[in-house]
């Protein structure tokens, strides 16, 4: 990908998207899942829907899949009706519903990407939608990884805002999401910048590529220099050096943080909005919020953002679950089957089902 952009052939997120293209699984059911892809509000989802009739009404899950909001789609990836535990040997009458190709970056930025998403969830809860597809409306939880992770939390704080949703969410759950972007030099983001996953310099240009084309905001995001002064007050939302357990901030000293130019904040200001960084939401905001299952791994540049989320949840009195694997990577939910040290992937997926059974 990298190649081609340098020959100018083509964009580094579009050469990365054609490769994920090869990934893609058609929409195939078996004898346990109806699987289809269809609209809702205009957007493109995947919907496993179980054969087998409820003795009640269904538990559903929305689930947004990550890759950055630039790659990716329901068919790509670990997210399908398996590995969501649609299984006919358990007792899960769980609809899973997965937005597609929901509008990625570089051709669409914020917020298209949460705008294509929080419409799709805000169709879905609506009580005529919610009894054609026999869903119980008070069992409904929204879910993904990484981006999809951050889209999740942030259509999480956004419904209880919308006097038009009805519907509350009963869960939500997080995996290994990106949170915040004021601070790229958290601890983890330097302890894991060279992760082969997810180094920094990709998430750095993942999260740059989410507002703009234009390289100046992802070089300011890459030396830490891209939050103007007069948005000083909100680095206390996502100070480390008091949210992040004492372990994890050994031998990182908090800095005194560097200002960026205003202009970059002024063409681009999503990257300043609670919608596309959920860790700036108020304590007000929090308070309004779900049960909620939160997953993090060591070896992550993004595991602080969800250390630092978890502190707030829970200072805000959010009842929370929160699972760290300290030997786990980013991305390790794609790697669930086979032997040797790539199956943590299996025990975080594991753990995701559990709490979700239990608690859905």
């Amino acid at each position: 990908a990298a190649i081609a952009e340098q020959l100018g052939l083509m964009h580094y997120m579009e050469a990365m998207k054609a490769m994920t293209v090869l990934q893609r699984v058609a929409a195939t059911s078996d004898e346990n899942v109806t699987v289809t892809d269809t609209e809702f509000s205009g957007v493109p989802v995947r919907l496993f829907v179980p054969r087998r009739e409820p003795e009640g009404l269904r538990r559903a899950v929305i689930y947004f899949h990550g890759g950055g909001w630039c790659l990716g789609d329901a068919g790509v990836g670990g997210v399908d009706a398996d590995n969501l535990a649609l299984d006919s040997q358990q007792d899960l009458t769980l609809l899973l519903l997965a937005p597609g190709s929901y509008r990625l970056a570089p051709k669409h930025h914020f917020p298209a990407q949460f705008d294509d998403v929080y419409s799709v969830t805000k169709f879905f809860l609506q009580s005529k939608v919610l009894s054609q597809y026999k869903v119980d409306p008070n069992r409904v939880c929204v879910s993904g990884d990484s981006a999809g992770g951050n889209l999740a939390a942030a259509v999480a704080q956004q419904l209880p805002e919308d006097p038009e949703v009805k519907t509350k969410l009963k869960l939500q759950a997080l995996l290994y999401p990106a949170l915040q972007t004021l601070d790229l030099n958290s601890p983890s983001y330097e302890e894991n910048k060279d992760d082969p996953l997810l180094p920094k310099a990709l998430m750095v240009r993942f999260w740059s590529e989410y507002f703009t084309r234009d390289t100046s905001l992802r070089e300011a995001m890459a030396s830490n220099r891209h939050v103007p002064a007069h948005a000083a007050h909100l680095l206390q939302l996502v100070n480390w050096s008091s949210l992040l357990p004492a372990e994890m901030r050994q031998g990182h000293p908090y800095p005194t943080p560097s200002f960026g130019s205003p202009r970059l904040a002024e063409q681009y200001p999503g990257f300043l909005e609670v919608r596309a960084a959920p860790l700036l939401a108020s304590d007000a905001q929090l308070r309004r919020l779900p049960l909620t299952y939160l997953l993090t791994c060591g070896h992550d540049v993004l595991r602080d953002d969800g250390l630092m989320y978890a502190a707030r949840l829970r200072a805000a009195g959010v009842p929370l679950a929160h699972q760290h694997f300290q030997e786990a990577f980013h991305g390790a939910l794609i790697f669930i089957s086979g032997s040797g040290e790539l199956v943590v992937g299996r025990r975080l997926l594991n753990s995701y089902i559990e709490w979700l059974d239990e608690n859905l």
